[in-house]
């Protein structure tokens, strides 16, 4: 049976030989990646290289690629959202598992370990501006892995029911998906300055994460059903929007992958800090020494 070749339009290759949306070429990956969402945050990440080698920007994908204390590493920054994560997460997949040349997946296979560094809000009052938490486990509102094939093969089927009975879960919205983060890279990356949390990706920011500023929201409990469910003795940790969609399609494509993000604000005391770039400065910094 003769290998598939990848149609031009499911995968769009620039002129100059790079991934269509991220604007990289192969020759530029590295087998390490820091993952940001802020275009600007990627030029605080590389201020810690030893090296840089090339920089490329493309709409919000911006890219440092270098060397820290020795180490071939780049960070990218993905844009808000869990769309922009099946995008980066896609492409960069096939910088490392595509030829460009015959369109054909590459026999041997290279492994990818990425890490995102976000920030995020809390949903249980014990966690305190500052704290970093491992996404070590992550509930998809998004519905991204939903489209792919095998999606129940790397999911927790039955913590998405308990919780979905729990919460009421309105059937208007996308089915949540409940992954693991690649446990040996927790281990790699966690210590006990790191608190191992159950993290939300949601689809939106306000409404879908139950903020209310002009509209009325569908659900105005969702939140605080999420806050009381447990399951297995864990509770819903805390909030973001890219989790997810990383952790499940790393698994599906065999790469490691997990977040970790900084609290900067606690939805049940309602707290924030919009001071939080010192603590994400330190994160940033503790990651690299541990990747």
């Amino acid at each position: 049976m003769s290998a598939r070749i990848i149609p031009e339009s499911e995968f769009i290759i620039n002129p100059d030989g790079s991934a269509f949306h991220i604007h990289l070429r192969p020759e530029q990956l590295t087998d390490r990646i820091i993952l940001v969402g802020d275009p600007a945050r990627v030029n605080m990440v590389a201020e810690f290289f030893d090296t840089r080698t090339f920089e490329v920007e493309s709409r919000e994908f911006h890219t440092i690629g270098g060397t820290y204390k020795g180490k071939p590493i780049m960070c990218i920054s993905h844009g808000i959202g869990p769309d922009n994560i099946d995008i980066v997460i896609t492409e960069l997949d096939a910088l490392a598992n595509v030829d460009f040349a015959t369109r054909e997946v590459r026999p041997d296979f290279r492994q990818l370990t990425m890490v995102r560094i976000g920030t995020s809000g809390a949903l249980q009052p014990e966690l305190t501006l500052g704290t970093p938490v491992i996404a070590q486990r992550s509930i998809g509102f998004d519905g991204v892995l939903n489209y792919y094939a095998g999606r129940d093969s790397v999911s927790d089927l039955k913590f998405e029911e308990a919780f979905c009975k729990h919460t009421g879960w309105n059937p208007l919205w996308a089915k949540p998906y409940v992954v693991e983060a690649d446990e040996e890279l927790v281990r790699q990356i966690g210590g006990d300055d790191m608190v191992r949390g159950i993290t939300i990706s949601a689809v939106g920011f306000y409404g879908p994460q139950g903020r209310q500023v002009r509209l009325d929201l569908a659900n105005p409990d969702l939140n605080s059903r999420i806050e009381s469910f447990e399951y297995h003795g864990r509770r819903v940790t805390n909030y973001e929007m890219e989790s997810a969609p990383l952790a499940g399609m790393g698994r599906l494509m065999g790469h490691r992958c997990m977040t970790v993000c900084s609290i900067i604000a606690n939805r049940f005391n309602t707290e924030a800090n919009p001071n939080y770039k010192s603590g994400v400065r330190d994160l940033v910094a503790t990651v690299l020494e541990r990747i």
